[in-house]
């Protein structure tokens, strides 16, 4: 039997962003973790809709989304729901990480992705968050 799969829902309004996020993580970012599978949303409702259901392990956001970034997102999904899955916004500079504190995001990953970064990135959040880890 295989082990139950983490559901990350990667939010850009750009298909290729989210192509982007996906390759760099793959489908496992650690030998310790289960495997991932991908939602995608394309809009803020899909996300806010998502997040409601409870549907997803790992949020990662685009903090630079169209008309509503990332960062915004993040900032009204912390306070407003009640165990808000883990968050991380992506940003385009590296001097734009600091909007991530204002974002409440739990990681940021700058682009262009460094697949080893953004896998060491996603698996140190998920663990943090204390996901169950199934063998398999």
């Amino acid at each position: 039997m295989s082990a139950p799969a983490t559901t990350i829902l990667v939010f850009s309004h750009r298909p290729e962003v989210r192509a982007a996020i996906t390759t760099a993580i793959g489908r496992r970012p650690a030998p310790d973790l289960n495997r991932v599978h991908y939602h995608e949303a394309a809009t803020v409702a899909d996300v806010l809709s998502a997040a409601d259901a409870g549907t997803a392990d790992l949020l990662i956001l685009d903090g630079e989304a169209q008309p509503t970034g990332g960062m915004g997102v993040s900032r009204q999904l912390k306070n407003e729901i009640s165990g808000c899955p883990p968050i991380i916004v992506t940003v385009r500079r590296k001097d734009d990480r600091w909007l991530a504190t204002w974002s409440q995001a739990d990681a940021v990953l700058v682009h262009p992705l460094d697949p080893i970064s953004a896998a060491e990135t996603v698996a140190e959040v998920l663990r943090s968050h204390a996901l169950p880890v199934v063998h398999g």
